[in-house]
């Protein structure tokens, strides 16, 4: 038996619990590897406690524990860092309460903004910086720690008492599915409501469509007339909340 095998066997019990890598030491070696088995799960739950803090706060220590420890069982980590451990949580959680929304959606706001927080370093442009560009080309550059979402419940009030250690309110069903735009500015993770207008134009943007032709795409969802004023009032958002890092023109 050379290293290589004996350490492959024993990830395989510290993930699925194998019993392969028993056979490879001698003597009993079960006290021995209880202890690994369990610290490689309580560093895992740990991890996802600190990710997911308002989750915790949300389902409390046995509910939240129980659905760490599903996920843990079911999603070995696949990466060099802890810090990407936890991305599929949310799935996890709408598996478990499938009646219960905002948990998964929670789930899904405390995942986005600590990925923000440790996202890629972007420097927005400023309003000066706009003077000569040919509009009817340009390109917007996206920061690229902004995520958007659908949600369908009451889950970003109820993150913002959580994290103000307020009590928070009951869940609840929003009247129609509004997005979620997630991003960082400076040094500080953010989120906001936004209409689907503005939802629609942020997703073209970052697919790399010209500023006229989401202008265009404004125009046809309502009076042509009010569209310039609307498309303007996006871009001073946009810049004011730090989400343009370069208009380019193409």
């Amino acid at each position: 038996m050379n290293l290589l095998a004996l350490q492959r066997s024993m990830r395989e019990y510290l993930i699925r619990g194998a019993d392969e890598i028993r056979a490879q030491i001698h003597g009993d070696p079960s006290p021995r590897l209880a202890v690994y088995h369990h610290a490689y799960r309580a560093q895992l739950l740990d991890c996802l406690r600190d990710t997911f803090e308002r989750v915790w706060a949300w389902l409390g220590d046995a509910g939240f524990e129980a659905a760490a420890r599903r996920h843990i069982e079911s999603h070995p980590p696949h990466s060099w860092t802890l810090n990407d451990y936890g991305d599929e949580f949310d799935r996890t959680l709408s598996e478990l309460y499938p009646d219960d929304r905002e948990v998964a959606e929670l789930a899904w706001l405390d995942w986005s903004l600590r990925r923000a927080f440790d996202g890629h370093d972007a420097t927005p442009v400023t309003a000066d910086a706009l003077s000569g560009i040919d509009w009817d080309h340009a390109i917007l550059c996206i920061v690229p720690t902004l995520r958007m979402r659908l949600i369908s419940t009451n889950c970003a009030a109820i993150w913002t008492a959580l994290s103000k250690k307020n009590a928070p309110p009951a869940a609840a069903r929003l009247h129609a599915p509004t997005a979620l735009r997630v991003w960082r500015k400076d040094f500080s993770p953010h989120f906001r409501a936004v209409d689907s207008i503005e939802q629609q134009a942020l997703s073209m943007a970052c697919d790399g469509a010209s500023f006229a032709a989401i202008c265009s795409v404004i125009a046809a969802r309502m009076e042509s007339s009010r569209a310039p004023e609307v498309a303007g009032a996006l871009l001073a958002g946009w810049l004011q909340d730090g989400l343009i890092i370069a208009v380019e023109n193409r």
